[in-house]
C-alpha cells in the first residue's frame, strides 16, 4: 500500500513534469540541499527548443520589481498544512455545498489546488488596495530571529505575522506586488476554461495590477476594466480632487471562451416596448431604419402610406436595399408613426432581441451600488457600525450575472472580509433559483480593540464574516419564503498537518525512539480532521455528503457514496475490511498502526486485489 503524501503538492516539481512531457532532453539532473539527485531544467536549451532567436541579457519587456522571483518560489513550494473542519461554528453541516475556510489565503490556495483545479467558475476578490494603511502577509519566513521581533506589526489568533504596508517602506510597491503575484498564480488554476476573475482596486495600484494580471492571465485575456461609481457625490474634506470611483479588472482563464452573461432591461427600457397595431408577434419598439456607413446601393426614396418621400439622413443610408425594404413593408416591420406621416422606422419585436443587455464598462450606483448603500446594507443585518468600507451585495449580484453564473457554479472569493461574496450568492439564487456555491477564504484578522467590532464581541474578521452569512440567510429566508438557497456553510480552519515529524522523516529517528511511538498522528486529532486531510490530497470536493457507520466496532466514514472509504481505527480485523472491499470504493485510506505489520498489510492488499481491484489503497 501506498503512503500518503500528507503535504500540498510540490508545484514546481509538477511543472518540470510538464515540461518533461514535451522536452525531455530538456531535464538534467541537480543535488538539493541535502545533496540527493532532483529533476531540473537546462534553461538554454529549452530557450533554444522554444526559439531560434534568443534573448540575450537583461533588455526584454517585462514588469518586474524587488522580490518578484522570491514570490513565484513561494507560490510554488509545498505546504505541510491542513484545513481542519469545525462543525460546531458550521451552518447545516451535513447537506450545505458552501464553505468557509479561515487562514492565511497563499495557504489555503495552495491546499485547494487539487480539489479545486479548474473547477471555479467566478473568482471575487476585494484585497488590500496598498493605502499606506493596509496590513499585509509577510510571506517571507527567512528572516532571522532579531528582524522577526523588530518587524512592527500584528499577528493573528494562530500567531501567523502580519505587517502594516507603510508608504514609508522601502519596498512599499513591491511588497505589495509580491503578496498579490503569488496569490494570483495559485487561483488562475482554479478557474475552469470558461471562468473570470474580477479585482477590485484603486488609482493606487491599479497600474501594477493590470501589469501582474497582463503577466499572469495572459494580456490577451484581458476582458474589460470597469469604473464603478463608488460615492453619489464629492468628499468636500478630500486633498485636491475627490475620488468617486474605483475600478474592477476583469481578466478570463480563457477570454475566447468566455461569453458574458446579460443584464436584464429596467422597467424603463421595458416601457419602450408596446403593440399599438395589435401585432400578433408580441410588443415592439421603433428603432432607426438609417445606418452609419454609407452604401450607394441603400441611397433612394421611401414613400410613406400619405404620400410623404423620405432621403435617408446626411451622409448615411438606408439599413437594407430597396428590395430588402419592400420584403420588410410587406410584413408589417415597418412603421410611420401613428398617423402614417412619421419617418420611416423598423419595429424590433422583444422576443427576437436579446434576452438582456450587454453590460458596460461604466457601473454607476443605479447598477451596482455604492458605499453608502453597502453601509446601510449590513446596518440592516448588524446594529453595530462593523466596516467602514464594504462593498454593497448589489454590485457582487452585478457581477455574477456579467460572469455568467448559473446551476451550480463556484464562486471563490479569498479576500472575502464581511462576506457579502457569499451574501451576493445566496440573494441572487433566491431570486432566480439557481444553486451557486460560494467559497469564502479569510485570515482571522483581528480587531482592533477600539473598533466598534470587537466592542460588540467580535475578535477577528472572520466572526463578523461568518455571522453575516447567518444573518443574511435568515434574511433572505424571510423575504423569499418560496425560495430554495443553501444558507449554510462548513467551517474549514487552516492548522499545521496532522502528522507528526517522523511520519516525513523516520530515518531521522533512531529505532528504538520509533518504537516508542504509538503513532505518527498528531493526538488532538481526530477522525474527522484525518478525512479531511485525505480529501485535500486526493484532490475531492470539501462539500460532499459523507455519512459514518459502525461496522463490527469500528467507525467507517464514506465519502460520497464511495468516493472515499475510510477508516482510522487501530487493528481493525478483516472482517470489516472485507466488508469495505466488497463495496468497491474509488479509495480506501487507513492508519499504517492499523495493521500489526507487514504480514498484515500484505494481506489487505491481497483482500483488495480480490475484491476491488480497480480501488487504490493508502495509509498514512
Amino acid at each position: 500500500m501506498d503512503k500518503m503524501r500528507m503535504e500540498s503538492i510540490d508545484m514546481t516539481a509538477q511543472n518540470i513534469e510538464k515540461i518533461s512531457a514535451l522536452f525531455p532532453n530538456c531535464i538534467t539532473e541537480m543535488k538539493d540541499t541535502d545533496g540527493k539527485p532532483k529533476k531540473a531544467i537546462n534553461f538554454d536549451l529549452l530557450r533554444q527548443m522554444l526559439s531560434g532567436d534568443v534573448i540575450e541579457g537583461d533588455e526584454a519587456y517585462e514588469f518586474t520589481w524587488v522580490g518578484k522571483k522570491a514570490a513565484i518560489v513561494e507560490a510554488n513550494k509545498p505546504i505541510r498544512k491542513t484545513l481542519r473542519p469545525c462543525k460546531e461554528e458550521s451552518v447545516n453541516w451535513d447537506n450545505t455545498e458552501n464553505l468557509y475556510i479561515e487562514g492565511d489565503n497563499l495557504e489555503v490556495l495552495k491546499l485547494l489546488q487539487e480539489s479545486y483545479l479548474g473547477k471555479v467558475k467566478m473568482i471575487y476578490i476585494d484585497p488590500p488596495y496598498n493605502t499606506g494603511n493596509d496590513f499585509i502577509y509577510r510571506d517571507d519566513f527567512k528572516q532571522s530571529a532579531a528582524d522577526y521581533d523588530e518587524d512592527s506589526g500584528v499577528y493573528d489568533e494562530d500567531g501567523n505575522r502580519m505587517f502594516k504596508n507603510t508608504d514609508t517602506n522601502g519596498r512599499f510597491h513591491s511588497d505589495w506586488c509580491s503578496m498579490i503575484y503569488s496569490r494570483l498564480l495559485l487561483a488562475r488554476n482554479l478557474l475552469t476554461d470558461d471562468g473570470v476573475i474580477f479585482i477590485s482596486i484603486d488609482d493606487n495600484e491599479v497600474k501594477d495590477l493590470m501589469s501582474i494580471c497582463d503577466e499572469v492571465f495572459g494580456s490577451l485575456n484581458f476582458l474589460a476594466t470597469f469604473t464603478w461609481q463608488k460615492k453619489y457625490g464629492p468628499a468636500n474634506d478630500a486633498k485636491g480632487v475627490s475620488a468617486t470611483h474605483e475600478y474592477i479588472l476583469l481578466y478570463g482563464k480563457n477570454a475566447n471562451q468566455w461569453a458574458p452573461g446579460l443584464l436584464p432591461r429596467s422597467d424603463e427600457q421595458l416601457k419602450a416596448y408596446k403593440n399599438p397595431d395589435n401585432d400578433p408577434r408580441g410588443v415592439w419598439r421603433a428603432s432607426d431604419l438609417s445606418a452609419r456607413t454609407y452604401s450607394a446601393s441603400c441611397d433612394y426614396i421611401i414613400t410613406g402610406p400619405t404620400g410623404i418621400k423620405f432621403s435617408p439622413p446626411p451622409s448615411r443610408s438606408w439599413i437594407v436595399n430597396e428590395e430588402g425594404y419592400q420584403r420588410m413593408l410587406v410584413d408589417n416591420r415597418i412603421t410611420f408613426g401613428a398617423d402614417g406621416t412619421g419617418r420611416p422606422m423598423q419595429k424590433k419585436f422583444i422576443t427576437e432581441v436579446k434576452d438582456g443587455i450587454t453590460p458596460e464598462t461604466w457601473l454607476p450606483r443605479e447598477k451596482g451600488g455604492d458605499n453608502k448603500i453597502a453601509r446601510y446594507e449590513l446596518k440592516e443585518i448588524f446594529p453595530e457600525n462593523l466596516f467602514d468600507t464594504p462593498k454593497p451585495s448589489k454590485l457582487i449580484k452585478y457581477l455574477e450575472t456579467i460572469a455568467g453564473t448559473k446551476d451550480t457554479d463556484i464562486i471563490l472569493d479569498f479576500f472575502s472580509g464581511s462576506a457579502t461574496t457569499a451574501h451576493a450568492a445566496m440573494q441572487q439564487n433566491a431570486e432566480d433559483g439557481e444553486h451557486r456555491k460560494f467559497i469564502m477564504i479569510q485570515l482571522p484578522e483581528p480587531c482592533d480593540e477600539k473598533s466598534e467590532a470587537y466592542k460588540a464581541g467580535y475578535s477577528n474578521i472572520c466572526e463578523i464574516g461568518k455571522e453575516r452569512i447567518r444573518r443574511a440567510a435568515k434574511k433572505i429566508a424571510e423575504e423569499h419564503p418560496d425560495a430554495k438557497f443553501d444558507g449554510g456553510f462548513r467551517v474549514l480552519k487552516l492548522d499545521d498537518t496532522n502528522m507528526k515529524d517522523v511520519y516525513y522523516a523516520p530515518a531521522d529517528y533512531e529505532q528504538n525512539v520509533l518504537d516508542l511511538l504509538e503513532s505518527n498522528i498528531k493526538e488532538d486529532r481526530t477522525d474527522l480532521d484525518l478525512l479531511f486531510g485525505c480529501l485535500l490530497e486526493w484532490g475531492l470536493p470539501l462539500s460532499l455528503p459523507y455519512q459514518s457507520e459502525d461496522i463490527e466496532g469500528c467507525t467507517v466514514h464514506n465519502y460520497n457514496d464511495g468516493d472515499l472509504i475510510a477508516c482510522f481505527d487501530e487493528n481493525i480485523p478483516d472482517s470489516v475490511i472485507k466488508t469495505i472491499a466488497k463495496r468497491q470504493p474509488l479509495r480506501a485510506v487507513f492508519r499504517d498502526s492499523s495493521f500489526s505489520g507487514s504480514p498484515a498489510k500484505i494481506n489487505v492488499t491481497q483482500i483488495f486485489k480480490e475484491l476491488a481491484p480497480d480501488t487504490s489503497v493508502k495509509v498514512l
